[in-house]
């Protein structure tokens, strides 16, 4: 521990990250600098200052991240159409590479010695910030302080804090029984009665949405304009990747868009339940995948589709910052070139439903899909060969008696 002069600290202002730096600065002797991002997690970062402050922290980084989080982290994710395990939108999991990209700069900057998270032995976000750490500066020492520390409750924690006279901000009424984690893609919600997977979750968990049934009776229609696999511009107004989410977020909870409650397989081995509220991923992906049918070629959309889940895993699991990642994405980026448009969806009752969509560089002919006279545009007698000749191998294989 001797040779830790200097530690860096993924800093919410919390609990736990509050009785952290207090750890860092006991247990090690320690400098300790604080870095709070702001990915729109819709609470101020800026009383985050007053608490380090508080605890003779000298540099305290506090850095406004929505739109690069939007732009470089999420919108890539979405011209993949990503999802893990079929249902899991990956909102926290996105978020963790552009932490650990500063945690590890920041280092730089200061000349530390090392990072820290609060993040615990037993789920993927030590995972994540660990290997991307890793993967930026390979020489980095990582001080997780749930793998080695006593501290095993949240009762022992306020017990630390109040012995070593640490602010904690204690809310009014009744505390959430919920671990929560929040950003400009989405709210989750893990713990508590949650942990019993038959048990729904209460209505008044959610603080997204409103449940579809209590959503209004009227539908809302948005439209969103794409160039190269991404949102440029809302109702024809050109608007930028933080700013599409956060409406986009604002119309869809208003409509009962995006709620979630799955059993995920964690990287550590564990099933763990959690409820999500993604109002605007839920709308993006709908819509891209909705500009993607008359914008892209059929062996190409086939191909993202089969490679998605292996690109999906790599997210989940932490492996933003490695090679096969930034392989997959320029070949997922490479098939965006004419993915540019229009899309109209119809929000309503808690669905997403896809009423338009146009592009100039659409793919969708009139004359050829037409179930009326397409006046020589497509010949259907050719259609006997193509079935014929891929029924070739079926036909030999019954030949000779094979059963299936």
């Amino acid at each position: 521990m001797s040779d830790i002069k200097k530690v860096v600290l993924a800093y919410s202002g919390g609990l736990d990250t509050s009785v952290i730096v207090k750890w860092l600065q006991d247990e090690y002797q320690c400098e300790v600098v604080t870095f709070t991002a702001d990915l729109g997690q819709g609470e101020e970062v800026e009383p985050a200052r007053a608490k380090a402050e508080a605890m003779g922290v000298k540099e305290i980084y506090i850095e406004d991240l929505r739109e690069e989080f939007a732009a470089n982290y999420v919108y890539p994710m979405f011209r993949a159409n990503t999802i893990y395990e079929g249902e899991y939108l990956l909102g926290t999991s996105i978020a963790r590479p552009l932490i650990a990209r500063r945690l590890v700069e920041i280092a730089q900057e200061t000349g530390a010695d090392a990072i820290s998270h609060g993040a615990t032995g037993k789920g993927n976000d030590q995972v994540r910030f660990e290997l991307g750490a890793y993967a930026l500066a390979p020489g980095i020492q990582v001080i997780a302080p749930w793998r080695d520390w006593d501290l095993t409750s949240r009762e022992s924690l306020l017990a630390y804090a109040e012995k070593h006279n640490i602010a904690v901000e204690m809310k009014r009424g009744k505390k959430s029984p919920y671990s929560m984690d929040a950003n400009l893609l989405h709210i989750s919600y893990e713990g508590g009665p949650l942990e019993d997977p038959w048990t729904e979750a209460e209505e008044d968990m959610w603080r997204w949405s409103v449940s579809p049934e209590k959503s209004p009776n009227e539908p809302t229609y948005v439209e969103l304009s794409f160039e190269k696999g991404d949102i440029v511009a809302v109702d024809g107004k050109p608007t930028s990747p933080a700013t599409v989410m956060e409406y986009l977020n604002k119309i869809g909870g208003e409509n009962g868009v995006g709620r979630l409650d799955i059993v995920e397989n964690r990287y550590v081995g564990m099933k763990a339940r959690g409820c999500y509220e993604t109002p605007a991923g839920t709308i993006m992906l709908r819509a891209h995948r909705a500009i993607e049918s008359i914008t892209l070629d059929r062996e190409a959309a086939h191909l993202k589709d089969e490679l998605m889940p292996r690109y999906a895993s790599l997210i989940y699991n932490g492996y933003w910052w490695s090679p096969e990642r930034e392989a997959l994405q320029a070949l997922i980026d490479n098939t965006q070139k004419h993915v540019s448009g229009d899309v109209r969806v119809k929000l309503y009752k808690g669905n997403v439903t896809v009423v338009g969509r146009r592009s100039e560089e659409t793919l969708f002919d009139e004359n050829i899909a037409t179930f009326e006279d397409d006046a020589g545009a497509y010949n259907q007698k050719d259609a006997e060969g193509f079935i014929k000749l891929n029924a070739l191998r079926l036909r030999i294989a019954a030949g000779k008696g094979r059963k299936l």
